[in-house]
């Protein structure tokens, strides 16, 4: 397949620079700096559902990533990066705590993060300026996500303000105290997940990344800290649905519309509708055009700050939180799974202690917590306070991609879960672990989607099923609480084509070990299916006259 030619796009590079971008690129070690200081800054991008196989610098055929290609000359490229969820809302907690899914809690039957402190608060009140800047329907203040930040803004919040505002926004962190309140708290999770479906497709879904990219800058502008600055983006273009810019859209499906594709994954999921290869062909290539034009976005941010002279006091992490399926193990989406195309992950990093080229040693996400803290020298206890309970997460050398120490966890005074299931094995192999509670929003579209269409979904559907995974590089093991488990050799079956069961294979054995020592350190396996009610209730019922106006007007009640 040839390359398409990327279209250009408004940049610094067309600009009167006083110097030429393309040769400040590339020179010297990666973010070093002529006085020898370190870098003041770190500017934190996740592509948000972008697979590493669609990224130039992962080998992929299709000009997607010329920029991200470029700075990838100049970066550490990590070849395997595991996620700690298939999914935004887990990761993302991830990345802002330090902590797994199952301990800091934050998932679809209690969607915020709480009695948690963030990354973010910790950099603040160390004295950097910090903001974040997405248009990911998550992060926002009611899951907690962007505490800390001095600046955020989500340009797609899963509903809008107003509609958590006065007793409902206050009590939101109440809802779990109770079964009923539990379910009205589901039940407006639900809202937002079908607000953001409405907002965001259909041609009058203009990508919100240029003006991510647009307040980025502004704040960097703006910062007047003697420490520095930390800014956290999130660009959302690659998630469904597709709808390019048309000169993208152009470029790698000439003449698709993008109505006329599947762009519901539920509906394929739900085995309602079927999508031949031709299709999935366009599909792919709308995602390809939304990568591209993301791509270009950050280029754009990545030249400024080359044109402002911030480069070199710049820390740039790049990096996704998680994969998309398109009809790989007969799924689409990332919902229902845990198989590479979802969790191992893109990741870039720009830091004079890290030099230019590839690593394939095992990373988690988690640890880029620690990695930024590493960059600012920022000790949470001397900022915050070693406090029990809901204080920050120590800086860890052993999971800080810039220390020697990195992932030697030998000495480690306090263990967590993953260093703890590494420690007792049996061998020197490394392993990242991976959760996926009951996903309640996606399970509860899915049964509607089918019920809709007559399909009864199969009591073993997977979509009902809790996973949880072991990683290393040549190994992995899922665990499943309904459907059949799976453990595959990744070093000859890169693709998890032929499961192989741990009796027969040692690599696949150590790995299934491995997780059951995580599980025992987070709580026990999941060995019983998750008893979750999707079926709707009169959640609304108490919610003030405003708020049921709002929704009225946004079709959700009669």
């Amino acid at each position: 397949m040839s390359s398409p030619t990327v279209p250009s796009v408004p940049s610094i590079r067309d600009s009167d620079a006083a110097y030429s971008l393309r040769t400040a690129r590339g020179t010297g070690a990666a973010g070093s700096r002529s006085d020898g200081t370190r870098p003041s800054n770190v500017l934190f991008v996740v592509l948000d559902t972008v697979r590493a196989d669609h990224l130039g610098p992962y080998g992929y055929e299709r000009e997607t990533t010329p920029e991200l290609s470029a700075f990838a000359d100049e970066a550490t490229v990590f070849d395997s990066a595991v996620a700690p969820a298939p999914w935004t809302l887990p990761v993302h907690a991830s990345l802002f705590t330090g902590l797994y899914p199952s301990q800091h809690g934050a998932d679809q039957e209690s969607p915020y993060l709480e009695d948690a402190t963030t990354l973010a608060s910790v950099l603040s009140a160390a004295g950097y300026d910090t903001a974040c800047y997405s248009s990911n329907a998550w992060i926002t203040p009611y899951t907690n996500l962007t505490d800390g930040f001095d600046e955020h803004d989500s340009f797609f919040e899963v509903l809008p303000r107003d509609v958590l505002s006065g007793p409902l926004a206050s009590a939101w962190q109440a809802l779990n105290d109770n079964d009923y309140l539990r379910e009205m708290a589901a039940k407006i999770v639900r809202f937002g997940a079908m607000a953001h479906e409405r907002l965001a497709s259909g041609e009058g879904a203009d990508t919100k990344t240029p003006s991510v990219i647009d307040r980025t800058r502004s704040f960097i502008d703006d910062s007047e800290s003697d420490r520095g600055w930390f800014a956290f983006v999130n660009l959302m273009d690659a998630h469904l649905p597709y709808y390019p810019p048309a000169e993208y859209r152009e470029t790698f499906v000439p003449g698709v519309d993008p109505d006329d594709v599947c762009q519901n994954s539920k509906v394929y999921n739900a085995g309602v509708r079927d999508v031949d290869g031709d299709e999935w062909d366009d599909i792919r290539g709308l995602y390809d055009a939304e990568i591209a034009h993301m791509d270009a976005e950050l280029g754009r941010l990545l030249d400024w700050l080359r044109a402002t002279g911030q480069w070199e006091d710049t820390t740039v992490v790049v990096c996704a939180d998680h994969g998309e399926l398109h009809g790989e193990h007969g799924l689409y989406g990332h919902e229902f799974a845990l198989y590479d195309e979802l969790i191992n992950v893109p990741l870039l990093v720009k830091h004079p202690d890290l030099e230019a080229g590839r690593r394939d040693d095992l990373v988690e996400l988690l640890d880029l917590y620690h990695t930024t803290l590493d960059a600012l020298a920022v000790d949470p206890d001397a900022v915050v306070g070693a406090t029990a309970g809901d204080g920050p997460v120590p800086r860890d050398p052993t999971r800080s991609l810039l220390s020697s120490e990195y992932r030697t966890f030998d000495d480690v005074r306090d263990p967590d879960p993953g260093q703890r299931a590494v420690l007792e094995g049996d061998g020197d192999a490394d392993y990242a672990f991976v959760e996926y509670a009951q996903p309640v929003i996606e399970l509860h579209h899915l049964e509607r989607t089918a019920s809709e269409a007559g399909v009864t979904l199969p009591a073993d559907h997977r979509a009902y099923s809790r996973l949880r995974a072991a990683r290393s590089t040549d190994g992995k093991y899922v665990r499943a609480d309904l459907v059949p488990d799976e453990g595959f050799r990744l070093d000859t079956d890169p693709d998890e084509q032929s499961p192989v069961d741990p009796a027969d294979d040692p690599v696949v054995a150590a790995t299934e070990r491995a997780l059951a020592r995580f599980e025992d350190a987070v709580g026990g396996a999941w060995t019983e299916p998750s008893e979750t009610d999707t079926d709707d209730v009169d959640a609304v019922a108490d919610a003030d006259d405003a708020t049921r106006d709002r929704l009225r007007e946004l079709g959700y009640l009669e």
